[in-house]
């Protein structure tokens, strides 16, 4: 009781501090230290989902998924951003066939030379390939589109439903690796390198199931983050989905080991993204419904040992009480927000205790919370829409975020031109991988490798 009387304070003095939904006069939808790209419209409302965004200036290209029907994807060319265009798109065969939210899940890869677009589907039982999971590209030849080659679709029979989310990973041990959801209580290990060797069956390497918890929403996954703990020489994953979140030791593949819980937090029955600072220390949360902040975790006693399970937030914070904050990206001691009906957000986190926002600008041009209204529903669907996907170019500093109503967008934000997690004392450890030289990102600044 005393647990949630104390989260209700806090979501209560946010609400308070944060005030009514925010309504800009014409050209002040952002503060003056974000500045503006580039801007594509991509088409009818509700049909752009998530981004990912290379992370190499030789290879300026972002991936827009494109759901519903027609579904696919677009690439993006931001060689020249004031003059970012679409190069290329792909839609999958017999659309009308292809009914339910379709692509939705993008991630690359860099494997042996080659450059791989893994794309994840959920297609409906009603049509074809309801037990397709993802598509692989070979993207190497970009820019010349027309050595894009499909090079693989893999397929989950036991586990139809396909994959909602997909996390990319260079493991400590070389290979190059996908997290995949799945609808069989259990996240998909892939390794690339096997998953385009003909049979992309035996690409499967690993599995981390989902822990029962008294009370979860939910039987599966939603989301990931994998990084590698220098500290301990471990890869660690980090799990939302049952009945909160969790972290897992994935260094040997083939038995994940449970390090800490969150869960039984007041308020949180189920974890939809989970994403730690770069040493692992902390973790900013999410559950995605109307009225709910990011929540943040200190995992240290959960991880020393010093407690079984974690329960309760050291901190929170939100755009506006009556929204909801999605996707997120951490570039300490930075949090880079897509928010729904608010836009691009990005808040401090260098007091995890104390968040404050330092820039923000509101890409959603609709009205409050008239999205999609499904009776019954546990969800709050009328505020799911606007900013989905947010990602982070780590060499410049290019932040972009793909939008439900109005598309693609790129920004930069006064003050970060780059990050590297050496040069504020912390491992070099984001979602950005370094495929070529492995975990924490190779030589520190200042050194020669």
């Amino acid at each position: 009781m005393k647990t949630s009387i104390a989260a209700a304070a806090l979501l209560l003095s946010l609400c308070g501090a944060m005030g009514a939904r925010a309504q800009f006069p014409p050209g002040k939808q952002g503060s003056s230290n974000v500045h503006i790209v580039a801007h594509l419209p991509l088409g009818l409302n509700r049909t752009t989902a998530d981004i990912e965004l290379e992370q190499e200036l030789s290879r300026p290209y972002a991936y827009v998924d494109r759901r519903l029907t027609p579904s696919g994807f677009d690439i993006i060319n931001l060689k020249d951003p004031a003059r970012a265009h679409v190069m290329y798109s792909w839609r999958i065969e017999n659309p009308e066939l292809h009914q339910g939210s379709g692509s939705l899940a993008p991630t690359y890869l860099k494997s042996r030379g080659r450059y791989y677009f893994f794309n994840g589907f959920q297609f409906a039982a009603t049509g074809p390939d309801n037990d397709l999971g993802a598509i692989v590209f070979d993207v190497t030849g970009l820019p010349d589109t027309s050595k894009i080659r499909e090079v693989a679709r893999v397929r989950v029979p036991e586990a139809p439903g396909g994959f909602h989310e997909t996390f990319s990973y260079k493991h400590s041990n070389g290979q190059a690796l996908v997290f995949s959801t799945t609808s069989g209580g259990y996240a998909a290990v892939w390794d690339i390198d096997k998953v385009v060797s003909g049979d992309a069956s035996r690409g499967l390497v690993g599995k981390v199931p989902v822990p029962e918890t008294p009370g979860a929403r939910s039987k599966n996954w939603h989301d990931f983050y994998a990084g590698y703990d220098p500290a301990n020489k471990r890869d660690v994953l980090y799990a939302a989905g049952g009945g909160g979140y969790y972290v897992f030791d994935v260094s040997d593949l083939g038995e994940p080991k449970l390090l800490t819980t969150i869960t039984g937090t007041a308020g949180v029955d189920w974890g939809h993204t989970f994403t730690p600072t770069p040493d692992g220390r902390y973790a900013i949360a999410e559950t995605e419904f109307q009225y709910q902040p990011l929540r943040v975790f200190d995992l240290k006693p959960g991880l020393d040992g010093t407690v079984k399970n974690i329960s309760r937030p050291i901190g929170a914070w939100t755009a506006d009480w009556q929204d909801l904050a999605h996707n997120h990206e951490v570039r300490w001691p930075y949090v880079f927000v897509s928010g729904y009906e608010d836009g691009l957000y990005v808040f401090n986190m260098m007091d995890p205790t104390n968040p404050y926002t330092v820039g923000y600008y509101d890409t959603f041009d609709g009205p409050h919370a008239k999205g999609d209204d499904r009776p019954n529903s546990p969800y709050t669907w009328p505020i799911y829409q606007g900013a989905w996907g947010i990602d982070v170019r780590n060499v410049d500093g290019l932040i972009v975020i793909s939008d439900e109503m109005t598309g693609f967008w790129a920004f930069k934000m006064d003050g970060f031109d780059g990050w590297n997690g050496h040069q504020w004392g912390m491992p070099n450890v984001s979602s950005a991988q370094d495929w070529d030289n492995g975990p924490d990102g190779g030589p520190k600044p200042g050194k020669v490798s």
